[in-house]
């Protein structure tokens, strides 16, 4: 279901364009089209002006247009139109993949945090698509009134140019990133939300199998102790941008939602839930009881760990010397006295014990647990 805010703010704000762009056309023929990419430039830069990373409305529309776009194209091209055309566009095409992608590529990344093998990689892709088509459209015709020679032919050329090379490079993008060495497999990738000694510790437990765990943290003590972990941080503005304003957490598979605040973490998890739209896994922890927290006891969501072990139970048990640590799952994956708090199973994913479900370890696995705390010794 679409918000009917999102609806209008997306009509106002195409209206402004269209009317920007038209104006501009008025003054000068196809000047609309420049106009509304400097007006995106600079909307983009600044500070004040708010857009939400996700509007579902807008990428929905964007698709159309560009499905029209493509079709449009395709409906002016005939098979005439294309004839002696066929083997120069290959050698344009040639000279794109082998010598101008390459060159700009090596231009542009010396001084970046790319590694030599990424840097290959993007010396190799470069699909071209929309800009080459609106660009083809917009000016071939104009051309062509006017009488500039080879003009007709800018239309058939770009698309060829945009069939060939989004069938070479799709083709060959998982061949060329094994070649360089950048095709990773998919891995799991945690975010951790708050800064508490037992979630640090949780961090490192996850970490050490192998997990690749992000930590977000408010206080700038609890984001040193992460960083003296060997934890990543996570940037600190992440959190604020996707619960504010609905940004994708890249890479991020589940969030979990550890800090003091009850309901903090209850809101932010119907937020981040709805933006990610099932994307992500997130989970929080439940507050100590329904008589905690202003909206917390009442909010939906999954909630991790056994019923017996809330914010301030877990954070007692850690005090009174229990500690986190992952082992692999065996005959006995939970000893007495410890609680299980997550498997990572075979395939790299983590599955939480939730207060609705607990996942049953198998041999081979691993298992996340907190033990149990000191035991005093009779004199």
């Amino acid at each position: 279901m679409l918000e009917l805010g999102e609806v209008l703010g997306t009509s106002a704000q195409l209206a402004v364009v269209v009317g920007v762009a038209a104006g501009c056309d008025i003054l000068r023929d196809d000047a609309g089209l420049i106009a509304a990419i400097i007006m995106g430039v600079a909307v983009a830069n600044m500070r004040s002006f708010d857009m939400p990373a996700r509007r579902p409305f807008f990428e929905t529309l964007v698709q159309l247009v560009i499905g029209l776009l493509f079709v449009s194209i395709s409906a002016t091209i005939t098979p005439a139109s294309l004839r002696h055309l066929v083997l120069p566009t290959i050698g344009l095409v040639a000279v794109l993949v082998l010598a101008v992608r390459p060159i700009v590529a090596a231009l542009a990344t010396p001084r970046t945090e790319l590694s030599r093998g990424e840097r290959a990689f993007t010396g190799w892709m470069a699909p071209r698509g929309i800009v080459a088509a609106a660009t083809a459209t917009t000016f071939s015709a104009t051309l062509s009134a006017h009488g500039v020679g080879g003009a007709s032919k800018i239309l058939p050329v770009t698309f060829l140019v945009i069939a060939v090379t989004v069938a070479v490079y799709g083709l060959s993008a998982a061949p060329v990133a094994r070649a360089v060495g950048v095709l990773n497999k998919p891995r799991a990738r945690t975010l951790l939300v708050g800064g508490a000694p037992w979630v640090v510790e949780l961090g490192c437990a996850l970490q050490s199998t192998g997990l690749d765990v992000l930590v977000w943290a408010g206080h700038e003590d609890e984001r040193a102790h992460i960083r003296k972990a060997h934890l990543e941080l996570a940037q600190g503005e992440l959190l604020a941008s996707a619960t504010g304003q609905g940004a994708q957490l890249e890479g991020v598979t589940a969030v979990l939602l550890l800090t003091d605040e009850d309901d903090f973490n209850a809101l932010a998890s119907t937020v981040l839930r709805a933006g990610e739209e099932g994307e992500v896994q997130v989970y929080r922890l439940g507050p100590p009881s329904q008589a905690h927290g202003v909206v917390a006891p009442f909010m939906g969501g999954d909630i991790l760990f056994a019923d017996d072990l809330s914010r301030t139970a877990l954070a007692a048990r850690y005090a009174d010397g229990a500690r986190i640590i992952a082992r692999p799952a065996d005959h006995h994956p939970v000893p007495d006295g410890s609680d299980l708090l997550f498997v990572l199973r075979g395939d790299g994913h983590l599955e939480p014990a939730t207060r609705t479900a607990q996942p049953s370890p198998r041999p081979g696995e691993t298992v996340v647990l907190l033990s149990q705390g000191r035991v005093s010794t009779p004199r």
